[in-house]
């Protein structure tokens, strides 16, 4: 030895020394990236020596030893090739020139590895370990590249080297190497061997110099893998798994170090190992990569792949390999036996999957990760490349009974939904869909299964980003099968409500279907069974163990959901973010929370890459988050599953509205036929259904259908097999032969190479062919149809012939062995089995799992549906390769959506559990998931949803029954109290229930506290107590601070929420104070509550106040006025503080929020009958007058309603102790008042007190005070009514004049009493006369259409009456105050003639209503006025007024004169009764007034009067011809006036002479017709016969009086008028001559007497006339004159006849004048 060493160690300096750096062809320093040099050729060289560093030769004594024990051995000696090259090796080292011929160095390792011997596959493992840690074997150059022994996995074929090289190249060292290790191992290899080749595999894998690629990679991690399986030594096993851990993520690990910089200028080197069977090299092609636009170019056939896309390539081929180990079915017995090889292959397969997605994330979903195909040297992303694999794996392994499998199964799920979901989303969609969510569902999964998914879906919960994400991307997805996150909430809420049964042990819980218990525990078993510890994985040991805990986790799940969704949509000021700023917070967030983060690395999905190749690699999910896209896209997807349930229930109806809706294009029926082919949801009996019907728009649909279907280049019973199962066939004959008659002609027209002549044979033997699969398959059949019995059926079909026999065995067999079966019969549901009754069923059943063999029926069927999915999606993305459109979340709103569809589960699963278990716990989390999603209901304001969250959290403190409350309940009252301070802004109607729940705490206290609370509702029963640690607990800090905050705080509410919340503590308060009844000691803590608040509230803006105030007031208007006096004690004195308090804020003039807060004061006085309530009030309003006077405002306007409402009061005290406040105030602060606006309400106040007759020594003392205001206001300031030199504004007498007058007009019209009503009178008039002087014409104005003609207004109208309590009243009233009033209008207007003639039509039109009555006594005091009037006024009345006074009587004589005198119908029989009338109806006691209706000429009537209507028009006729005697004695009075007659113009005393002639013409013509007055007399118009005597008498009388004085009155005005007056006056004078010739004296004595006076006056008028008229009248009149004389006649007339002559005799000569 010693020469050797002294060999090695001469030649040392000799021998290059190992570079420092790293070769070129690797671009690695000790595995971390390197820029590749650009060294020069002649350094490319890599020197291999066996010295590490200055003086240490360990390698070569090392390698020495190796190849002497190689020598020293048996087997050398044998083997000649062994021998040899071990000694030729020995040589070189001991020359020292072994570095540069490594291969020569390994052969001998290598043969001795062949020979078998334990000793020497040791020593030379051992020694190639060593050397493989000095990198020795790196490779030589890239010049040569080598193949690997064996071809990689699912490659074909190889494409050879460059044109020279014809012959199998020789492998690369490399390659050798990993041959040479993995060959050592085999089943019967030694244990000790077999460490040795793990760890020579190991430290070559791990090598920083030398890489493994492929498929020697995948040969060195295939043999480590079996080391593990086939080694029985626990060391062994656990080094293996650590080995093969460590490989596997070696391999990950180099591929993200490795990374090409993108910024590299340089050339990528290429590897130089042999192994890349994807792009053979060709030398001198290297094409530089600046970019990876570059890089996905079209790849060009010759393209050499960098060594980080060899890492890439590597990372993929492993993974792959894992999967598919993961994939290899277990047998049963496997299944039972953990230890058993394929289990633990599985299981260790599976958590090295597990592995690398926990760990290499970021690699899996790098879009710059790009593996090249080895055929079409396609691009593919390593997510693409391994989803299909990975997919696989999950759809076998996730539904497994083995436990240990479906944990970990369920924990690589958990890594794809967290970090690949935006990559993969249609296939998390089915896994979710068609694995884990119906295991979750069925019955027959374990409680262990159930609670793993649970735990599973807990942490996807927690994120809230991805469970947004989820409700984005499925819930919101019409193309998405199921709305995934609705689905999940049910599920998730219905087992957190599980039924509870009885108390069972844990250890009554069933095991596992496969595995016992007791080997569950990954530590003793993790050698065994394959496990790797994973950070963030499930403990299933804890979970699954009872239905219990199962409840609790279902539990923890929703208050997780809540938990995520106040975090994403209510995180205190959160606004919608631009996309980039949000998802580069979200990365960072990532990086800090680590691997079992959720939030995938957004970043990852954006690539700079040209437009033209992105979809090949990536999906793109930075589209903008719109909320209001994803609602309508919600709402499309809702309103297409009703319109899928409406076909489900009635198909016609269902295509009508989907029609409508827009889900189906149009109504043609290929589209309708299209919509039913693709889309998912519909029934297949519905289906077949609708396509059945006879309609001939349901067969064109059907035709549609089925020509949508391809049949081209099936087989028949394929065809057959794919139009069945399209839709379920109906039952009817008719219809099947309606579908098979299509068929068949289909099926014939896309298949022209069939041994079918025609469609008939096609269409017979489809219909033989379904009645086989009936009898077939059908259980009730018994006799089965056999081959030769299917045959026979179908002889002759074939236009006579028959079909070929193989063909028709063929469709049997097929059909024998495969059922044809709708897709939907095969995923149903299997059932668990029921063992029937009896002994023999239980005997059966002994021994027999039947939950299990249930679970692997269905479970088996999942699986297999899974993966057909999963290859139809495969399949259609490789056809599409733009795949889905992931969204990811970044707006808030969408949790509102969220929220709302799945409240009604998140509802009951928070119930359900608070109400039936008392563990802290779950209580706990109850109520923490009632405030979360409390907290989210009030932030986007959904109503429905906060009132139901709130209410039941309320029902939950069972404070309505304290006997039955345990600690649960407490807390609930706790979590209330907490929400109403958090959620105070958004409760709005559900502060009724807090604040409800508050006031029951404090009647707990008190209750509790021992003093007794009577409750109205319970009728004398005592409520049973809460025990005393609750009552305690009631008492607690917490809860009695948290109850004081939510009115303490109750200033922080924003505007509208204190409205709320008022408005809920009013009606809690009424509550209370109701169930109080008449108690001594009523409840009134919220009533106190409410003073309270608003003490807190006062210095909110007014705005804010006064909404506040509106709910208040209404409420202590109620209060106040409550039965119970204890109440309204109470309140009217909280009401005193608070107004006192109010009091001392100042108000700024021309507001009145001093009023409002007064108002309920005024209420009271006036609902309230208690005397002792309503003398509080007027105490506390002396109280503020005393206190807070200087600050009173509008405030004293509701005080003098609160004394004008005491007036009225029957309590005498009360009425008097309000006068006496009003006359202080009055006297005191009477300047105060009329600066604050409130003189108005002081006059009402003090006119309220005149018209209350009860108290007539008040009413006095009242008008007395209201008189005297007058000269208190006309000497204060404060009214500026008396400035000199100045008449008083319009505004001031408006202000100060009309109150005080509108109170004297208020007592004449509304007082009580009569004497207060006449003083009201004289002093109305005597202020008008006293002070009108100085009064403004415009007020005036005001004064007669507002204070005076309103007096008279009951004439009018009938509406005016209904202040009157009796007829009694009124008739005193007009008898006394109107009558009085009117003759004082009449003296006023004469008074201020100048200033009121311009009113001078208004007084007329009321004269001419007041005589225009029925009532004799009103129409007589109207013409006596307007006679008054005229006689007083007459000199002061102008042309114009008289021709109004004119028109005055014109009007009146019109309106009376009484017309229907002439109407026949009145003297028609009625019944042949003429029943006497009673003249003297109307001349009774009391009087009304009944306005005449004005009637003018009135033409006979066609219907038949009733008796009543003719008595009313009698009743009519004869006020009327009473009224123009009225008039026309009135109009004597007036022209015999000799101050009227002189003052009125002759033009209108023609017109006045002309209403007397129609008066007098129309009573002659009625007084001539002896028949009419003879008819009305019959009918009992009066008891005798009926005359106008009077009225025909006294209006000619007036006639001849005034139109003779006319006629001799000098005045030239009248001079002129001379002819026009001639002209009536003769032929009235010779009718009156002649009629009266007429009368007789025995019958007509009274005419005769009434006309007398008459003729006598004419007879007088004709002898004044002057000579030349005389004459000229002469022969008209000298008959009528002598026609006297044959008549008896008065002495008066008998001086005219006298007179007359003698005229005659002078003017006709025969007499001379004496």
């Amino acid at each position: 030895m010693t020469p050797a060493k002294a060999s090695v160690d001469s030649t040392r300096s000799s021998v290059p020394a190992i570079p420092t750096h790293i070769p070129e062809t690797n671009g690695h320093t000790n595995g971390r990236p390197q820029t590749p040099s650009t060294t020069s050729p002649s350094h490319s060289a890599h020197k291999r020596s066996f010295t590490i560093s200055k003086g240490h030769t360990v390698s070569v004594v090392l390698i020495s030893s190796a190849l002497e024990t190689i020598l020293s051995s048996k087997e050398a000696k044998r083997s000649l090739p062994l021998r040899d090259s071990a000694q030729k090796a020995l040589e070189m080292i001991r020359a020292g020139q072994g570095g540069d011929r490594p291969r020569e160095i390994f052969e001998p390792l290598r043969l001795a590895c062949e020979t078998r011997s334990e000793k020497l596959m040791i020593a030379s493992l051992d020694c190639i370990s060593k050397l493989i840690s000095y990198s020795f074997f790196a490779d030589e150059s890239s010049a040569h590249s080598l193949l690997s022994p064996p071809p990689s996995p699912a490659l074909h074929g190889r494409q050879s080297m460059s044109g020279s090289q014809t012959n199998i190249p020789q492998p690369s060292l490399v390659d050798l190497v990993v041959h040479t290790i993995t060959s050592c191992h085999s089943e019967a290899t030694p244990e000790t061997v077999s460490l040795q080749v793990v760890k020579a595999l190991l430290s070559l894998i791990l090598s920083p110099t030398i890489y493994v690629h492929h498929s020697s990679l995948l040969k060195a991690v295939r043999t480590v893998y079996n080391v593990f399986l086939l080694s029985t030594d626990p060391v062994n096993q656990t080094v293996a798994q650590g080995g093969l851990t460590q490989m596997v993520h070696h391999v990950f690990m180099r591929c993200m170090s490795g990374k090409p910089a993108e910024s590299d200028e340089g050339t990528t080197t290429r590897s130089s190992v042999s192994s890349d069977p994807l792009a053979p090299e060709t030398p001198g092609v290297k094409p530089a990569r600046h970019s990876l636009d570059t890089r996905l170019e079209s790849v060009h056939p010759h393209t050499e792949l960098s060594t980080h896309d060899m890492f890439i390539k590597d990372a993929f081929l492993v993974f792959r390999a894992l999967c598919k180990l993961t994939m290899k079915p277990l047998n049963t017995e496997s299944e039972r036996d953990v230890k058993s090889h394929a289990m633990r292959s599985k299981l260790l397969s599976l958590h090295l999957v597990l592995t690398v997605l926990d760990s290499h994330m970021a690699l899996l979903v790098d879009p710059l990760a790009v593996i090249y195909s080895s055929s079409s040297h396609e691009a593919t992303t390593f997510i693409q490349a391994i989803n299909q694999y990975l997919c696989l794996s999950l759809s076998r392994n996730a539904v497994s009974p083995v436990p240990q499998v479906f944990d970990v199964s369920v924990e690589i799920f958990w890594r794809v939904l967290s970090g690949m979901r935006t990559k993969l989303k249609k296939e998390i969609e089915v896994l979710l869909h068609e694995i884990f969510i119906p295991i979750l569902e069925m019955r027959t999964s374990t409680l262990k299964q159930k609670a793993v998914i649970l735990a599973m879906f807990t942490k996807l919960c927690q994120d809230p980003q991805a469970l947004v994400e989820l409700y984005l991307n499925y819930d919101c997805d019409s193309e998405a099968a199921d709305n995934i996150y609705e689905h999940l909430m049910n599920i998730i809420s219905k087992v957190a409500t599980l039924p509870y049964t009885a108390s069972q042990p844990k250890g009554s819980e069933p095991a596992s279907p496969a595995i016992n218990p007791r080997t569950q525990t990954h530590n003793s078993t993790s050698h065994f069974s394959g496990a790797i510890s994973v950070p963030g994985m499930i403990n299933t040991s804890t979970i699954g163990l009872s239905e219990g805990q199962l409840r609790k986790q279902g539990l923890e799940c929703l208050a997780s959901v809540l938990r995520s969704l106040v975090t994403w949509g209510t995180t205190a000021g959160r606004t919608p973010v631009d996309n980039s700023a949000e998802s580069g917070a979200r990365t960072h967030l990532g990086e800090e929370i680590g691997p079992d983060s959720l939030t995938p690395d957004p970043s990852l999905d954006r690539l700079p890459i040209s437009a033209g190749s992105v979809e090949a690699l990536r999906q793109t999910t930075d589209i903008v988050d719109d909320p209001t896209r994803f609602e309508n896209a919600k709402q499309k997807k809702t309103t297409l599953l009703e319109g899928i349930k409406k076909f489900n229930f009635k198909p016609k109806r269902g295509i009508e509205f989907l029609i409508e809706a827009g889900f189906i294009a149009s109504p043609l029926p290929e589209d309708i036929a299209r919509f039913l082919l693709t889309t998912d949801g519909l029934s297949k009996a519905m289906i077949g259904e609708y396509l059945g019907e006879g309609d001939a728009d349901n067969v064109a649909v059907m035709h549609a259908f089925v020509d949508i279907l391809d049949f081209r280049n099936l087989k028949f019973i394929d065809a057959l097999r794919l139009f069945l199962q399209a839709f379920r066939l109906p039952g009817e004959a008719q219809k099947i032969d309606r579908f098979m008659l299509k068929f068949a002609e289909r099926y014939i027209a896309g298949n022209s190479q069939t041994p079918f002549k025609n469609a008939d044979t096609a269409y017979v033997l489809s219909y033989s062919t379904i009645m086989l699969n009936t009898d077939a398959h059908n259980p009730q059949i018994k006799d089965r149809m056999t081959k030769a019995g299917f045959v026979r059926n179908n002889r002759g079909i074939n236009d006579g012939e028959d079909l070929p026999e193989e063909f028709l065995l063929s469709i049997f067999d097929e059909i024998q062995n495969n059922e044809i079966r709708m897709k939907d019969e095969m995923d149903a549901a299997i059932n668990l089995p029921i063992a029937g009754p009896g002994l023999a069923n239980a005997l059966a059943n002994v021994g027999r799992d039947l939950q299990k063999e249930a679970y692997m029926l269905q479970s088996s069927s999942i699986a297999s549906k899974t993966e057909g999915l999963f290859r139809t999606l495969m399949r259609s993305q490789r056809r599409s390769r733009a795949g889905e459109h992931f969204f990811s979340a970044s707006h808030f709103v969408h949790v509102r959506p969220m929220f709302e569809v799945a409240w009604i589960p998140f509802l009951a699963g928070l119930s359900g559990p608070l109400q039936n278990t008392d563990d802290p716990e779950v209580v706990d989390l109850c109520l923490d998931g009632f405030k979360n999603a409390i907290h989210i209901v009030c932030f986007f304001d959904l109503e429905l949803e906060r009132n139901a969250f709130v209410t039941t959290l309320g029902k939950f403190t069972f404070l309505s029954n304290f006997g039955e409350m345990k600690s649960k309940n407490m807390e609930a009252i706790k979590t209330l109290l907490d929400v109403a301070v958090s959620e105070g802004n958004n409760l709005k109607g559900s502060w009724r229930e807090v604040l409800s729940c508050v006031s029951q705490l404090e009647h707990m206290q008190l209750i509790s506290s021992g003093v007794e609370i009577p409750d109205a509702g319970n009728k004398g029963r005592h409520k049973k107590l809460p025990n005393e640690d609750l009552a305690n607990e009631s008492r607690s800090t917490h809860i009695t601070v948290a109850a004081d905050m939510v009115f303490s705080l109750s200033h922080h509410l924003s505007g509208t929420a204190i409205v709320d919340f008022v408005r809920a503590l009013c009606d809690v308060s009424w509550e209370e104070i109701q169930s109080s009844g008449l108690s001594r000691h009523p409840r009134l803590f919220s009533l106190q509550k409410l003073v309270e608040i608003s003490y807190y509230n006062m210095n909110r803006i007014r705005l804010e106040w006064s909404n506040l105030w509106d709910i208040l007031g209404e409420h202590f208007n109620q209060v106040c006025c409550h039965s119970n006096p204890h109440v309204g004690f109470f309140a009217l004195d909280s009401l005193r503080q608070l107004s006192m308090r109010f009091l001392e804020k100042e108000e700024l003039p021309h507001f009145k929020f001093q009023k409002d807060f007064l108002k309920p004061f005024e209420h009271t006085m006036i609902n309230n009958a208690n005397p002792d309530i309503r003398d509080m009030v007027l105490q506390c309003l002396q109280q503020m007058i005393q206190a807070r006077v200087q600050n009173m405002r509008s405030g004293w306007r509701t005080m003098f309603g609160v004394f004008s409402a005491a007036s009225k009061v029957l309590t005498e005290r009360i009425a008097n102790s309000a006068f006496e406040i009003v006359t202080r105030v009055n006297n005191d602060h009477f300047s105060a008042i009329v600066r604050h606006g409130s003189f108005a309400d002081l006059t009402v106040c003090i006119t309220e007190f005149c018209k209350v007759s009860k108290y007539q020594k008040l009413s006095l003392l009242a008008i007395a005070m209201l008189r005297g205001v007058i000269p208190v206001m006309l000497s204060s300031p404060e009214c500026a009514l008396s400035v000199e030199g100045q008449s008083p504004s319009e505004d001031g007498m408006i202000r100060f004049w009309f109150p005080v007058l509108f109170g004297f007009y208020d007592i004449i019209m509304n007082g009580e009493d009569l004497e207060v009503r006449r003083l009201a009178l004289d002093s109305l008039f005597a202020t008008l006369k006293t002070h009108g002087r100085s009064f403004p014409v415009e007020f005036w104005n005001t004064v007669c259409r507002e204070l005076l003609f309103p007096i008279f207004a009951v004439l009018k109208s009938s509406q005016d009456l209904s202040r009157f309590n009796t007829q009694e009243d009124m008739s005193v009233w007009l008898s006394t105050t109107m009558i009085q009033a009117l003759r004082d209008l009449i003296d006023l207007y004469t008074f201020y003639y100048e200033i009121l003639e311009r009113f001078l039509d208004g007084l007329l039109d009321l004269l001419c209503v007041c005589i225009c009555q029925e009532n004799d006594t009103l129409a007589r005091i109207g013409t006596s006025c307007l006679q008054q009037f005229l006689e007083k006024n007459a000199k002061k009345l102008s042309d114009a007024q008289w021709e109004r006074v004119a028109s005055t009587f014109v009007k009146l004589f019109r309106t009376t004169t009484p017309h229907q005198l002439f109407d026949e119908s009145l003297r028609v029989e009625i019944d042949g009764n003429t029943p006497e009338f009673d003249t003297n109806e109307s001349n009774g006691q009391a009087i009304l007034p009944a306005p005449l209706s004005p009637t003018g000429e009135h033409s006979p009537s066609q219907t038949k009067p009733s008796l009543s209507d003719r008595r009313r028009v009698f009743k009519q006729i004869i006020v009327k011809c009473v009224l123009q005697l009225l008039l026309i004695e009135i109009t004597n009075d007036l022209l015999r006036n000799d101050t009227v007659y002189t003052t009125i113009p002759p033009d209108q005393l023609l017109r006045l002479m002309g209403v007397l002639d129609h008066s007098y013409q129309f009573a002659r013509m009625f007084n001539d017709d002896k028949e009419l007055r003879t008819g009305l007399w019959k009918v009992g118009f009066m008891k005798h016969l009926p005359n106008l005597l009077k009225q025909e008498s006294s209006s000619a009388a007036t006639l001849v009086h005034v139109l003779l004085r006319m006629y001799f009155d000098e005045r030239p005005g009248h001079q002129s008028t001379r002819p026009q007056i001639a002209e009536r006056l003769l032929p009235l004078g010779l009718n009156a001559l002649s009629d009266y010739a007429k009368l007789r004296a025995d019958t007509q004595g009274k005419n005769i007497a009434a006309w007398t006076p008459v003729v006598a006056e004419i007879i007088d008028g004709f002898c004044r006339f002057d000579n030349k008229t005389f004459i000229k009248y002469l022969p008209v009149i000298y008959p009528s004159i002598t026609g006297l004389l044959a008549r008896d006649i008065s002495p008066e007339i008998r001086v005219g006849l006298k007179k007359y002559f003698e005229r005659v005799g002078y003017t006709q000569g025969i007499m001379e004048a004496s």
